[in-house]
């Protein structure tokens, strides 16, 4: 397979944003088809066995084993890479399996990880139960207390973990400043950009090493495949997470690196629509007086607001809400919403709607659900791409049932 080196600089890499959605990494085979090919192959042959030892020795031109590498997923690789301006990027078979890569390669024994603990529950798994089974040892820290990252990293390092906004109460990382602190311990910054998306945040032109991403979430934005990507620096991604990927064996199915492919290309218009909705949502639930609190980076009355609009274009789709009555409540307004699904899914083009301390961060221990502010009425939204006064009216009826 081609190293990074050998693909030609793309056509539109130097264009704007959303056209590098739609044209970028484009390669036609020989039938001149318009959409992006689907290999649906899980392995490659070779005209003589001369041609598959050097297929082996590599670096070559060529194809081995769609577990190393296929052209459908080459092209999502290089598009996504395209569109984070990164050096290069890899595709995996789900978002989890992306962070849990983009550790598994930066660590070994001995080491140590610094973590927001405001992470989605399985990365928090991750971090505290399973890395420690490899003698890694782990932090976290509050995610805006620059002073506990700081304190945390005086003793240097391995990697840093953190998502911003986070899941579920969109607390937010001074990306540029925790990424400084980082550097300065020896650390590599991994950082989780899957609520904000790339067209709202950028978090290596902010100095972090590694994206890591979710595309089962708004890359592919109609809740129809899984997958992952780490992205960041050509050296670590060929030398360390290549081989980690190659030999471990999360690989995405060429299907849905197509499926993702097609989904990119309206990225750009489809978080314009999410973010100016979810804006208007949060905007209503913050005033209605069965609401107890609202996060949702656009407003003014985040805590981390002037951090939102240092780093973030927009507020994006995602919004966390507690209602006044605790889960009785919650439960009452979810069940009653006729325009939003109950779903631990996100970034869909339906509007999804779920419990975190019973669903997705039921894992979590109650008392460090409470220091993340994950009460029991708290209900994560995620704004799809209905009509927002359809919305609006659909949430104002089910509050009156909450």
């Amino acid at each position: 397979m081609a190293t990074i080196q050998d693909i030609p600089r793309d056509p539109v890499a130097d264009l704007a944003i959303d056209t590098r959605l739609v044209r970028g990494a484009t390669r036609r085979s020989g039938n001149r088809e318009t959409s992006e090919a689907l290999y649906f192959t899980s392995g490659f042959v070779y005209p003589d066995a001369e041609t598959a030892e050097a297929a082996f020795a590599g670096p070559e031109d060529g194809w081995i084993y769609t577990r190393f590498g296929n052209p459908t997923t080459a092209m999502l690789e290089d598009r996504l890479a395209l569109l984070e301006n990164a050096p290069a990027a890899r595709a995996t078979a789900t978002g989890m399996a992306a962070v849990f890569a983009a550790l598994m390669a930066s660590v070994k024994a001995g080491d140590r990880v610094v973590a927001s603990r405001a992470l989605f529950g399985s990365c928090h798994y991750v971090v505290t139960r399973i890395l420690p089974r490899f003698g890694v040892t782990t932090t976290l820290v509050d995610p805006g207390d620059l002073d506990q990252w700081r304190s945390a990293l005086r003793g240097g390092a391995a990697a840093i973990l953190f998502e911003t906004p986070s899941n579920p109460m969109l607390d937010l990382v001074d990306i540029a400043a925790v990424a400084e602190l980082g550097h300065a311990a020896g650390a590599r910054v991994i950082v989780d950009n899957v609520f904000a998306t790339a067209t709202e945040q950028r978090p290596l032109s902010l100095g972090a090493d590694l994206v890591v991403y979710s595309a089962t979430k708004h890359l592919d934005g109609q809740g129809r495949a899984m997958g992952g990507a780490v992205l960041g620096d050509e050296r670590f991604v060929i030398d360390e997470l290549q081989p980690f990927l190659r030999h471990t064996g999360p690989t995405i199915s060429p299907f849905n690196s197509w499926v993702i492919l097609k989904g990119m290309e309206t990225l750009g218009l489809r978080m314009e629509r999410h973010a100016r909705s979810a804006g208007r949502i949060a905007a209503f639930l913050a005033d209605h007086p069965k609401v107890q609190a609202v996060r949702y980076p656009g407003l003014d009355s985040h805590p981390q607001r002037a951090i939102a609009r240092r780093q973030m274009r927009r507020g994006g789709a995602m919004l966390a809400v507690t209602l006044a009555g605790g889960k009785p409540a919650a439960f009452r307004f979810a069940n009653a919403l006729r325009l939003a699904d109950i779903s631990p899914n996100l970034g869909d083009a339906k509007t999804l709607v779920a419990h975190p301390a019973t669903t997705t961060h039921a894992n979590v221990a109650a008392d460090e659900r409470a220091r993340l502010g994950i009460a029991d009425g708290s209900l994560r939204l995620s704004v799809g791409l209905e009509d927002a006064d359809d919305l609006l009216a659909d949430m104002e009826r089910a509050l009156a049932v909450a």
